[in-house]
C-alpha cells in the first residue's frame, strides 16, 4: 500500500463517494448536442434517391395525375420515417457500444482498490496509474515511481515528461513509465480534456467506408436514370406519343430503378452486426470495424493471455549448485510489484500475472511477502520495461544490508554476468527450459553493507521456469481461422524456443519445422520484409516492431488485425487495418488505441467478430442484387411493354407500391440475415474491391431478366385472356421480386421462427401486394382491378419461376465449389 497520508486513509467511503458525485454530476466531458428531429427528416430528404422522388413528385403533380403524386408523397413519408428510425436506433446501438468502451479507472475506497468505470471518480478519490493507464481525471501526485506522462494529446509535447510528488497529471494523457497514486483534483467539465472537450463536442459522425461508397453509387444510379429517362421521354415523343403520356412513362421509369431503402439497409446492417458483436464480448469502438473485420487475411496475435490461459504458474526452479532456492524465492519477492490479499485458501492476486505467480509460488513454499517486505525496506528501483526486458530493485535490511535484485530474460540478466564457465551452463539450462515450453526468468543479485562498495558485478541466484498452458480451443481457433482464409502469426517477447513450442502446440506451426520463426534482430535488420509470407512466428519482438510486421504484411496486400495489451501496442493497434485489445488485462491506451475490444481476452471472440463482419457485408451484397434486380426488372418491363404492344405496362404508382412493399419491409429484414456458414470457410474480398464486385453485376442481370421475362410475359397473356394488364404486370412483377428475396436469404440450420425476419416481412409485403388488388380504396389510388381467384394463382405460379431459377442456380454453384473443395 502507497505510504501518503491520504493514501493510508484508505481513501473515500462509498457513500461519500456517492454524495460527491451526485453534487458534481458524473466524470464525463461534454456530450455532443443530440441531433433534432427536424435535422434527421431534412438529412434523409437530402439523400439522392429522395430527391429524384421529389423531382418526380412535382412532376406528376403538374400533370394532375393525383393519385400517382399521393403514392409518391406515402413512400417518401415512409422512407423517411424509416431513415429516421433506424438511424437513431444505430445511434442507440453504438452509444451503448462506446459505454461498455469506456475507460476505467482502478480507485481506494474503504481500503480497498476496485476497478470502476472512470466516470464514477469524484473530487478526492485515490487513483492507482500504471504504465499503460489513461489518466481518468485532473490528479496530484501522491506517489510517483520512475513515473512519466504523454502529454502530447494536451500539450503537443512530442516527448514523455517526468511527474513527481505533488505536480498534477491532467486527464486523458498516457502514463508511458513507472507507477504512481494520484487524488482527484479535477473531474468532468472542470477537467483539463473536458475544456478542451467543450470546444469540440458538436463533432458530426462521419460515414464509413462501405457507406460513402454506396452513397455514391446511389448518385450514380440517380444520374444514370435520369439520363435514361430524358432519352426514353425524347423517344416516345419522337414515336408520336403525347407529351404527357411520355413524361409519366420517363418518371415512371426514374422512380423504377432507385432503390429506396438501401441507406436503411446499410445503416441497420451495420449497427445490429456492432450489437451482435457486443453480445459476443468483441465491443467496436469504431463503426467502419464491422465492415473491415470480414476482410481480414492476417490475425498477428500475442501469447500470453489470447491464445494461452494467461493463468501463470510456476512449474521449474533451478538454482546453481551453491544457492539455496530459498534465496531465489526472497529475490523473487523483493523484486516484484505485485499483491497477494487474503487468506491461504482464498488468495487474490493483484498486479501483473507473471510477477503474482512468483509471489504465489513463494507463498507456497513458505515465504510471505508481507512478512519479508517488513524486514526490507524498497530504496530504489528501475521499473520492468519492454525494450530492456528487466527490472531492478535495491533493498535496505534492518542491519543495514544493502541488496539489489536483477530480474528479466536470461540473455540480458546473463549478459550482466562475467564470462566463464558457468555463465555457459546457465545458458544451456535456460535454452533447455525454454524448448520446453517455459517462459524463463533469470534472476541475480548483488549484496554490501555500507561503507563497503557495491560489487562489480551480480551473481546469478536462478532460473525460474513458468507454464501459461494453451487455451484447451486455441488449436481449433487456429484452425477455423485457417479454413476462413486467415493466417494466423504469434508475436511475442517471450524465448524463440518458448515460443515455438506454444506454435506448434496450438498448430501456428507445424511439428518438426524450425524455419519459420524469426526474433526482434532479424526484424531490426529488415529480414522479415522479404520472407513476410512464410514467417508464422515472431520471438523476442518489442511491441514497436510489430508496426514494421504489419507494414510489411500489408505491403504484401494483407488486411491485418492485430491484438495488444501494452502501452507500447498503441502504434501498432492503430496501424493494423483492425486493431484489438484485451479487455480484462489489457491497458487503458491499447483499449483507447483499438478498433475492437474483446471484453473475455478471448481470440475464439475475434473470429466470431469476423464472421458477424463477412454477415455484415454479405448481407449488404445480397440487399444490392435484390433492389438492384427488382429496379433492372421494372425498368427493361416499362422499356420493353411498348415494343411488345403494352404501351403503358405500369403507372408511376403501381411501381412506387412495389418498391416500397418489395424494398421496404423485406429489404431491411436483410440487414439481419444469420451468417452463411460457407462464408466462413474462404477468404472475403477487399474492402477496398467495388461492392458490386466479384460477379454481382452480371447475378443482377440475370436476375433482373428474369423477372422482367415473367412479367411482360403476365402482360401478354392477360392481353390475350382479357385480364386487366396493369394489374396482371403489377401483381407478378412484386411477387417474382418477393420470390427472389426467399430465394437469395441465408441458409438456415434449423426449422424454428427465430431468425425468420425475411420470411415474415416477403409475408406482410404479399398480402398488401394482394391488398392492392382487393381493397377498394387501394383500387382507386393505384388504378388496379380486381382479378378472379384462378387468375392471380396462374400469375402467382409464374412469378414463383425466377425464384425457382435463382436458388437452383445457387445450390448447384454451391454443390460445385463443394466438390472443387474436397
Amino acid at each position: 500500500m502507497p505510504t501518503g497520508s491520504r493514501l493510508e486513509s484508505g481513501g473515500l467511503s462509498d457513500a461519500e463517494a456517492l454524495r460527491r458525485l451526485t453534487d458534481d454530476g458524473p466524470n464525463a466531458v461534454p456530450a455532443a448536442a443530440p441531433t433534432t428531429l427536424v435535422a434527421r427528416v431534412l438529412a434523409q430528404l437530402r439523400d439522392p434517391m429522395i430527391l429524384l422522388l421529389g423531382a418526380a413528385f412535382v412532376v406528376v403533380l403538374a400533370l394532375g395525375d393525383v393519385p400517382d403524386a399521393s403514392i409518391i408523397a406515402i413512400v417518401v413519408l415512409v422512407n423517411t420515417s424509416i431513415g429516421v428510425v433506424q438511424e437513431r436506433r444505430a445511434e442507440q446501438a453504438m452509444a451503448a457500444l462506446g459505454r461498455m468502451a469506456a475507460p476505467r479507472a482502478h480507485v481506494l475506497r474503504d481500503g480497498r482498490v476496485s476497478d470502476i468505470e472512470a466516470m464514477g471518480l469524484v473530487r478526492g478519490d485515490v487513483v492507482r496509474l500504471e504504465a499503460g493507464d489513461v489518466v481518468p481525471a485532473d490528479l496530484v501526485a501522491d506517489e510517483a515511481v520512475g513515473l512519466e506522462v504523454d502529454e502530447s494529446s494536451m500539450t503537443g509535447e512530442s516527448v514523455p515528461v517526468g511527474r513527481t510528488v505533488g505536480e498534477e497529471l491532467l486527464s486523458g494523457t498516457v502514463v508511458t513509465k513507472g507507477r504512481g497514486w494520484g487524488v482527484v483534483v479535477r473531474t468532468g467539465a472542470e477537467s483539463g480534456l473536458g475544456r478542451i472537450a467543450a470546444l469540440i463536442a458538436a463533432t458530426r459522425t462521419e460515414q464509413t467506408p462501405l457507406q460513402a461508397r454506396l452513397r455514391r453509387l446511389s448518385r450514380q444510379l440517380v444520374m444514370a436514370t435520369a439520363a435514361i429517362s430524358f432519352l426514353v421521354l425524347a423517344l416516345s415523343v419522337a414515336r408520336g406519343v403525347p407529351f404527357g403520356d411520355s413524361l409519366i412513362l420517363a418518371v415512371s421509369l426514374a422512380v423504377a430503378a432507385i432503390p429506396e431503402s438501401l441507406p436503411a439497409v446499410v445503416s441497420v446492417a451495420l449497427a445490429l452486426g456492432a450489437h451482435r458483436m457486443a453480445k459476443q464480448s468483441a465491443i467496436v469502438r469504431w463503426l467502419p470495424a464491422v465492415e473491415t473485420l470480414g476482410s481480414v487475411t492476417v490475425l498477428a496475435s500475442d501469447k500470453t493471455g489470447t491464445l494461452t490461459e494467461g493463468r501463470m504458474s510456476v512449474q521449474r526452479i533451478w538454482t546453481p549448485d551453491v544457492i539455496e532456492e530459498s534465496t531465489l524465492l526472497r529475490d523473487v519477492v523483493l523484486c516484484n510489484d505485485a499483491r497477494l490479499t487474503g487468506t491461504e485458501t482464498d488468495r487474490t492476486l493483484i498486479g501483473e500475472p507473471m510477477e503474482a505467480a512468483l509471489l504465489l509460488a513463494a507463498a507456497d513454499r513458505g515465504i510471505e511477502a508481507v512478512e519479508l517486505r517488513d524486514r526490507w525496506t524498497r530504496v530504489d528501483e528501475v521499473p520492468f520495461e519492454s525494450q530492456s526486458r528487466h527490472m531492478v530493485t535495491v533493498d535496505r535490511a534492518e542491519d543495514g544490508t544493502m541488496l539489489e535484485v536483477v530480474k528479466g530474460a536470461p540473455e540480458v540478466v546473463l549478459s550482466m554476468l562475467p564470462e566463464d564457465a558457468g555463465r555457459s551452463r546457465d545458458a544451456t539450462v535456460a535454452e533447455d527450459l525454454a524448448g520446453a515450453g517455459f517462459r524463463v526468468l533469470a534472476v541475480a543479485q548483488r549484496s554490501w553493507r555500507p561503507p563497503q562498495e557495491r560489487p562489480e558485478s551480480p551473481v546469478l541466484v536462478g532460473l525460474v521456469g513458468i507454464a501459461d498452458p494453451p487455451r484447451t480451443d486455441a488449436a481449433a481457433v487456429v484452425a477455423d481461422c485457417r479454413d476462413a482464409g486467415i493466417r494466423t502469426v504469434l508475436i511475442t517477447g517471450d524465448h524463440p524456443a518458448t515460443a515455438g513450442a506454444i506454435a506448434r502446440e496450438v498448430g501456428i506451426l507445424a511439428v518438426g519445422t524450425d524455419g519459420e520463426v524469426m526474433d526482434g534482430a532479424g526484424v531490426d535488420r529488415g529480414e522479415h520484409v522479404e520472407a513476410v509470407d512464410r514467417i508464422r512466428v515472431y520471438a523476442r519482438t518489442r511491441p514497436e516492431q510489430k508496426v514494421d510486421i504489419i507494414e510489411a504484411l500489408k505491403a504484401r496486400g494483407h488486411i491485418v488485425a492485430m491484438t495488444g495489451d501494452g502501452v507500447n501496442d498503441g502504434p501498432a493497434l492503430r496501424r493494423a487495418d483492425i486493431g484489438v485489445a484485451m479487455g480484462k488485462r489489457g491497458t487503458e491506451v491499447a483499449r483507447q488505441a483499438a478498433d475492437v475490444v474483446l471484453a473475455d481476452d478471448n481470440l475464439r471472440t475475434l473470429v466470431t467478430a469476423v464472421g458477424e463482419g463477412r454477415r455484415v457485408y454479405a448481407n449488404i451484397r445480397t440487399f444490392l442484387r435484390y433492389g438492384l434486380s427488382g429496379g433492372l426488372a421494372e425498368v427493361l418491363v416499362l422499356l420493353l411493354g411498348p415494343f411488345l404492344g403494352i404501351p403503358f405496362p405500369l403507372g408511376a404508382g403501381q411501381i412506387l407500391w412495389i418498391n416500397m412493399l418489395t424494398h421496404g419491409v423485406p429489404g431491411v429484414a436483410f440487414g439481419g440475415e444469420p451468417l452463411d456458414q460457407r462464408d466462413m470457410r474462404h477468404p472475403s474480398p477487399s474492402p477496398e474491391r467495388s461492392v458490386l464486385g466479384g460477379g454481382l453485376v452480371r447475378q443482377i442481370a440475370a436476375s433482373g431478366v428474369l423477372i422482367a421475362a415473367v412479367s411482360l410475359a403476365a402482360g401478354l397473356l392477360a392481353q390475350n385472356q382479357g385480364w386487366h394488364v396493369q394489374s396482371a404486370v403489377f401483381l407478378t412483377l412484386g411477387a417474382a421480386q418477393l420470390g427472389l428475396a426467399l430465394a437469395l436469404r441465408a441458409p438456415r440450420r434449423r426449422w424454428s421462427l427465430a431468425g425468420r425476419g425475411i420470411e415474415l416481412a416477403v409475408a406482410i409485403a404479399l398480402l398488401l401486394q394482394m391488398a392492392a388488388l382487393w381493397f377498394a380504396p387501394l383500387r382507386g389510388l393505384l388504378g388496379t382491378a380486381v382479378l378472379e381467384p384462378q387468375t392471380q394463382l396462374v400469375l402467382l405460379a409464374l412469378a414463383c419461376l425466377p425464384g425457382l431459377a435463382i436458388a437452383a442456380g445457387r445450390l448447384i454453384g454451391h454443390l460445385g465449389r463443394h466438390r472443387r473443395v474436397r
